[in-house]
């Protein structure tokens, strides 16, 4: 162990007691929220996003000593452990290192070395191998190895069979097996050729080529599924001569007498063994380094999305847009409660449009809507449209907006769904969703498996388990970093709180169904299956509005709670003056105050007094309000209007290695190439953008036929 928490102090730059604390709160059951949030003195201050690493990386290193362990005792039981072989076990720093040294000892199928070793030539090959006789000489002593019954009619069949051993003898030799890796991934070209002339969307891999160690992960992501769909071949060329006599400089001894025969067995080794091995290996952590960034950007884009600011106060009307089967629409309140549902046909030319609007303009005027929210599914643009006219004729200040459906559709026909909403269909559910993202997207989203809701790239072409670990981390990621108010959350929003299972969210529902509402966080040790370990991880995560103790309404722990009593008394404050955050801000943000002292005095780490001022000032806060607002509209621009040059503010739907995808309003995202985000070098777009972002653009290029908008963020 010691071992792991010094090279993980050494790879994060952190110190080896900030490792050592961090795994033993770790194997105490805590989890990653509540470590960062809530033992920043144990940790030394490690955030969310550097323990999700943390943990990430200590777990490939435990299963590097266990995998260490397991090839030392392979090699050992077949009593062919030697110091050095020893020595190469320990230092190696990777799995593949560990796979390279037991390949030798690793039990084979029949090869054809193992046929030749069979036959008898293992001394013929043993001969050869030490350099020490000349071609002449072995073609001598290789007529001893001439056995009819065994097939050897020649001396040549006799050397060659030989050489069948020595070649698999180079192929397993670690040091080599790396040396040709390296240079492979350093050199190499890898190489598409079309195995069809049909038309599709790889057209531009029919016949392409880029350096291995240039190529980017997208484009390793989109050759692999144009391959494993047989529109291409693939392969990784590199110039066999450079990598033998590279080889060969290490195989020759300095007074080697048959370096032919040894040549011989090397090309023989590398291009019928070592090369396709290789070539695999290669792609295959080309592959893994290109899921790993898909998995990363979308991550990174779910938690932007996730976190988007609520629209507070507002009564909102959801629109699922149709054709056949008409419009449906869900109409609920602040907290989410559905007031009332319809049917419209507004979509096509024979429906009664007038009469759709009078049904819309009567739920509108009965329920004071202040937001209509429509989908971006089939039928948006002639529901927008209708919708945008009946925003003019209102003249009451209504405005719209266009709401990322996906999912909608997975959540309205699931188990949950049906649960939540028994009395409706799928597309009123739809309606119900779209609104309510608009109210509470956290809220919402998280009730949604989030590969459904379309924020990636080729998120179906990476591993689909380590996909879903990192975005469940980032679901749980956004869920603590808000706080949840315990009297209405979901259990589908609950299960995510740090420490909270999905057996044990049901039971805070049913605890809340029969109890009534949480007066304070002491009531949830009431909660079956949720004991005082799990209460310590997530009860500074639950919010309690209107209780009995306003600390419960913010993300000031229990375990803290003695302490800020104290720091009450010595700063001549009463709990009621909690409420008026701008005098708290004005005494906390004075030079005069001693945060180090004041910490001493009332028993807490500077640390984590600094996190209770700050929710002191803003008891309550959501620190989504901080942001941008969604961008609301009342009038309507079609594909059909756009020109080039013409500047207009759109919302960042989705961030992508080559650029970045923005709503402008006209149900068609366009597209910023990386190359068009800033004046700057761009290293990656989620340095200049997220996904919710509110942007302006230019319009470069609009092709109507193909429906794609070229935008650029230069120059405005």
């Amino acid at each position: 162990m010691q071992k792991i928490i010094r090279q993980l102090a050494n790879e994060l730059n952190i110190r080896e007691k900030q490792v050592a604390n961090t795994l033993g709160l770790i194997e105490e059951g805590s989890t990653l929220p509540f470590i960062a949030r809530y033992r920043k003195e144990v940790t030394g201050g490690l955030d969310d996003a550097l323990l999700r690493k943390f943990f990430e990386r200590f777990t490939y290193l435990k299963n590097l000593e266990i995998h260490r362990k397991e090839i030392y005792r392979l090699i050992d039981e077949q009593e062919h452990m030697t110091d050095e072989i020893a020595v190469s076990i320990e230092k190696a720093k990777t799995i593949t290192e560990l796979d390279d040294i037991y390949r030798p000892y690793r039990p084979k199928r029949r090869t054809r070395a193992t046929i030749a070793k069979e036959k008898g030539l293992g001394p013929l090959a043993d001969i050869i191998w030490l350099q020490e006789t000349t071609d002449q000489e072995i073609d001598r002593l290789a007529l001893d190895f001439i056995n009819e019954d065994e097939g050897i009619k020649t001396s040549q069949e006799a050397i060659g069979l030989a050489l069948d051993i020595i070649a698999e003898k180079i192929s397993d030799d670690a040091k080599i097996r790396k040396l040709i890796r390296e240079y492979t991934f350093k050199n190499g070209i890898l190489l598409t050729k079309a195995v069809t002339d049909k038309e599709s969307v790889y057209e531009m891999y029919y016949d392409f080529s880029e350096p291995v160690s240039h190529i980017v992960s997208h484009r390793i992501l989109a050759i692999n599924r144009a391959e494993k769909e047989k529109f291409i071949n693939v392969t990784i060329s590199v110039d066999q001569d450079q990598v033998v006599n590279l080889v060969l400089a290490r195989l020759l001894t300095e007074t080697c007498r048959c370096p032919q025969l040894i040549e011989a067995a090397l090309i023989d080794a590398y291009k019928r063994l070592i090369a396709p091995s290789i070539e695999r290996e290669i792609r295959n952590q080309l592959t893994v380094k290109a899921e790993e960034q898909a998995i990363k950007v979308f991550g990174e884009n779910l938690c932007n999305l996730l976190l988007q600011p609520p629209i507070k106060g507002s009564v909102v009307m959801g629109v699922d847009p149709g054709y056949r089967t008409g419009n449906k629409i869900a109409v609920v309140d602040e907290t989410g409660k559905v007031l009332d549902t319809a049917i419209v046909y507004i979509t096509l030319d024979h429906h009664d449009k007038a009469k759709g609007k009078k049904i819309m303009k009567r739920l509108i005027d009965d329920h004071k809507v202040n937001i209509i929210a429509i989908g971006n599914g089939t039928g948006s643009k002639e529901s927008e449209i209708v919708v945008a006219e009946l925003c003019s004729e209102l003249d009451n200040g209504i405005q719209y907006i266009i709401v990322n459906e996906a999912g909608a559709s997975v959540y309205s026909a699931s188990k949950l769904a049906s649960e939540e909403f028994p009395q409706y269909d799928v597309g009123l559910r739809s309606a119900v969703s779209i609104a309510r993202r608009l109210i509470d997207p956290l809220a919402e989203l998280v009730k949604i498996d989030p590969k459904s809701i379309g924020v990636g790239q080729y998120q179906h072409d990476v591993n689909q388990k380590e996909l879903a670990e990192s975005l469940k981390g980032e679901v749980e990621y956004c869920v603590n970093s808000v706080g949840i108010d315990l009297n209405t959350a979901s259990a589908s929003l609950l299960q995510y709180v740090s420490g909270i299972t999905a057996s044990i969210a049901k039971n805070i529902i049913l605890y809340r169904d029969e109890k009534g509402r949480f007066n304070n966080r002491k009531e949830l040790l009431n909660v079956k299956m949720l004991g005082p370990k799990t209460f310590e991880q997530c009860a500074g995560f639950l919010r309690i509005r209107d209780g009995e103790n306003i600390l419960d309404n913010t993300a000031v722990h229990p375990e803290s709670y003695e302490a800020v009593n104290k720091l009450f008394k010595s700063l001549n404050w009463s709990i009621e003056d909690i409420s008026n955050g701008i005098e708290i801000k004005q005494l906390t943000d004075s030079a005069s105050l001693d945060l180090g002292q004041l910490a001493s005095s009332i028993g807490l780490g500077e640390p984590t007094l600094v996190d209770i001022l700050e929710e002191l000032k803003k008891p309550g806060r959501d620190p989504r309000d901080e942001l941008p607002k969604p961008l609301l509209r009342t009038d309507i621009v079609g594909l059909e209007d756009l020109k080039e040059g013409m500047v207009l503010t759109g919302t960042v739907r989705n961030v992508i290695d080559f650029g970045v995808f923005v709503d402008i309003g006209v149900h068609q995202d366009g597209l910023v190439h990386i190359s068009k985000l800033s004046d700057k070098y761009v290293r990656h777009p989620t340095d200049i953008v997220q996904v919710g972002d509110i942007v302006k653009v230019k319009v470069l290029d609009v092709d109507i036929e193909r429906k794609r908008i070229s935008l650029s963020m230069k120059d405005l």
